[in-house]
């Protein structure tokens, strides 16, 4: 019999719309592969949540939420109690790489770089405008597709970042490195390609990550053996530190301007985008592997707690 498959998508993070393109791309694959589908805009409605999955009684929970709800350990955890098989990391792993100063205290253990980093209370934030010196980086803590983060370059930058802040009562503060943005796809521990990012302008922000022709792709990203070698080694330790299953994407700064090279990890993505413009897809593609194969293998290694 083919597997009933309830594909979850919406929720209520700022990454909604992002959430619905990759699930609305995911539900129609698995369908014409013959699998049952049902799409779910999820809605912050546990107890209809619950209903619904005792009623249609889903062999697999696809996950393609995004951020706050989804991508955190929260639905995670639901599905755990109730025994069905998910897609994607647990909910130690999903908490753990939502949590941009956690993660970093388990990189830094696991001996993987990540850039000198400050973490202030917003209203610290706001009266101390050069806590590095300009540039660097103020992003929140726990948002992704690169949601409220800002590279400031003068003071003028700050107040714009202050004035634009609803992201919560603390700012991670980074020294930006210059250079380079490297992103690095991992399936069950094993890197499988890396792939270079050129915004056009600015730096690699929501809108450059979403908006056809804001970006150019370089892939398979140009990285000389030895720096490839230890890029991959960073984001499959990062993977396997966090105890994270399935798929995940690593994004890394690298200035190979300067000698030893300067690599850093910004983040690990526990439930990559799978919308037309996403990475992972593309870096599968490079080497041979179509959409609904990858679909199909992130299917079969659906599991839960139980």
């Amino acid at each position: 019999m083919k597997k009933k498959i309830i594909v979850l998508m919406g929720g209520w993070s700022n990454e909604r719309d992002v959430s619905i393109s990759s699930g609305k791309g995911v539900a129609r694959v698995l369908a014409d592969m013959g699998y049952d589908v049902i799409p779910l805009d999820l809605k912050r409605e546990l107890s209809s949540f619950i209903e619904t999955l005792n009623k249609e009684k889903p062999d697999i929970v696809f996950n393609a939420l995004h951020g706050t709800g989804g991508e955190d350990g929260v639905i995670q955890g639901v599905l755990d109690m109730m025994g069905i098989p998910y897609t994607h990391s647990g909910v130690t792993a999903s908490a753990i790489a939502m949590d941009k100063i956690l993660s970093r205290r388990v990189f830094m253990q696991a001996g993987i770089p990540v850039p000198d980093y400050k973490l202030l209370p917003f209203n610290e934030f706001k009266t101390e405008s050069q806590p590095f010196e300009f540039p660097y980086v103020a992003k929140p803590l726990s948002e992704g597709s690169s949601r409220g983060v800002s590279i400031i370059h003068n003071t003028q930058d700050h107040a714009a970042s202050v004035n634009a802040w609803t992201f919560g009562d603390h700012v991670l503060i980074e020294r930006y490195i210059p250079g380079r943005e490297i992103q690095i796809a991992v399936l069950d521990g094993k890197a499988i390609g890396a792939i270079e990012l050129k915004p056009h302008s600015g730096f690699y922000d929501y809108e450059a990550k979403y908006t056809d022709g804001k970006t150019i792709h370089i892939m398979p990203a140009p990285l000389d053996a030895r720096t490839q070698a230890l890029m991959y080694a960073y984001a499959e330790n990062a993977h396997t530190v966090l105890g994270c299953k399935g798929i995940t994407r690593s994004d890394f700064r690298l200035n190979d301007m300067v000698t030893p090279h300067h690599i850093a990890i910004l983040e690990i993505n526990t439930q990559p985008g799978l919308t037309p413009l996403s990475l992972v897809p593309e870096i599968a593609a490079y080497y041979g592997t179509t959409f609904p194969e990858l679909l199909t293998q992130m299917v079969e290694r659906a599991t839960c707690a139980n």
